[in-house]
């Protein structure tokens, strides 16, 4: 039986062959093939400033430094999203305010987040929760009403699109992933999207221990910058994977609109938001009320991997971990993030799936389903 991993990065053999060009060339450190992708990235996202670094994680770090936000503010985030979005905000001094999310599309619920705006509250980070957009019109309205900054949580949705235009070619500041259980993949690596040319030149100084040259070559360090510069063998994964980012993302829909059509909503499986033909779908990640089959998650895994199958838990809910219950959260604080937490199982999905493995997928969750209901 072949086993089929819930997901696993696509490279074709002219990205290898690629890479192993500039692993001889002996520039490998940033270079010419990471200006090469920044140059790529800003005209598929129609010419915005786009820089490159080492993670998606370390992006929204330093993004909330470019804004200025640090120790007596606050950040407002869904309480259910991997835990590098909060930790971020920890990690600059801030305080992360969680605000729960909607329970079909797992993203930031908008109608609740103008009451956890307080004087402190400095910037809004929602996520695109699988690549599924949330309501950009009505996040930017709020936003603007309340003078506040928006750092887009992107790491799910490159190549997705809000209205036709690409989620990153507008808005204030936005970070992709390319991990490489991302869509597009640089192994490790993310990027960020700009509006203001000033504040990119913040980032260049962050992004590389905040060292400055003038006209005449004399360096300066101005701040106490980091190290999130991307390698030249990373971005050479990247530049041949975006040109193919358009196709994979649309097999990806293919595969999820074969789920749909054959995944077994009995009993009750809520299936996340379908979107509209803007959503990358980075994953599918269907609710299982596995309390009304005395069916633990585990007992479903377990069974899925006897079958062959791969399968993902995204996400826990965040207010639960100890390092948030130590803030001050618990348990009933944001009901839909934990009942996501508890029922969530993210199901085969990458774009060198074929038809009949979602099939596959699909009839052996329904026979550990309806085992569980004898």
């Amino acid at each position: 039986m072949n086993y089929l991993p819930f997901t696993k990065p696509t490279l074709d053999e002219a990205t290898i062959q690629g890479v192993v060009e500039v692993l001889r060339s002996g520039w490998l450190a940033t270079g010419p093939n990471v200006q090469a992708l920044e140059k790529a990235l800003s005209d598929y996202l129609g010419g915005r400033i786009v820089r490159t670094l080492t993670s998606a994680t370390g992006g929204l770090e330093v993004a909330l430094q470019v804004c200025g936000i640090g120790p007596g503010d606050e950040v407002i985030t869904p309480a259910m999203s991997f835990a590098a979005t909060p930790n971020v905000i920890l990690r600059v001094g801030a305080k992360p305010v969680f605000v729960d999310v909607n329970l079909a599309s797992r993203n930031i619920d908008l109608n609740l987040v103008e009451a956890a705006i307080t004087p402190r509250t400095k910037a809004i980070m929602p996520v695109h929760f699988a690549g599924l957009p949330v309501d950009m019109d009505a996040l930017y309205d709020l936003a603007k009403r309340h003078n506040l900054r928006v750092i887009e949580d992107a790491a799910h949705a490159i190549g997705s699109s809000w209205k036709g235009k690409r989620i990153g070619s507008f808005g204030d500041i936005v970070s992709f992933s390319f991990h490489p259980n991302k869509n597009m993949t640089t192994i490790e690596g993310g990027a960020l999207s700009f509006a203001d040319a000033e504040e990119v030149k913040k980032f260049d100084l962050l992004r590389f221990h905040g060292i400055s040259r003038d006209a005449e070559g004399n360096m300066d360090v101005s701040v106490a910058g980091g190290k999130y510069n991307l390698s030249d063998v990373a971005a050479r994964v990247g530049v041949g994977q975006l040109p193919l980012l358009d196709g994979f993302n649309a097999k990806r829909r293919d595969l999820v609109a074969h789920y749909f059509q054959h995944f077994s909503t009995d009993p009750a499986c809520l299936l996340p938001s379908r979107g509209d033909e803007g959503h990358s779908w980075h994953m599918f990640a269907p609710l299982l009320p596995l309390d009304q089959l005395n069916l633990s998650r585990k007992q479903f895994i377990d069974a899925m991997h006897q079958h062959g199958l791969g399968v993902g838990i995204h996400y826990p809910a965040l207010h639960l971990f100890s390092l948030y219950r130590g803030l001050g959260c618990k348990e009933g604080d944001f009901p839909n993030a934990e009942r996501i937490g508890r029922e969530t199982v993210t199901l085969p999905l990458f774009p060198t799936m074929e038809l009949v493995d979602v099939e596959r997928v699909c009839a052996a969750a329904k026979e550990i389903i309806e085992t569980a209901k004898k």
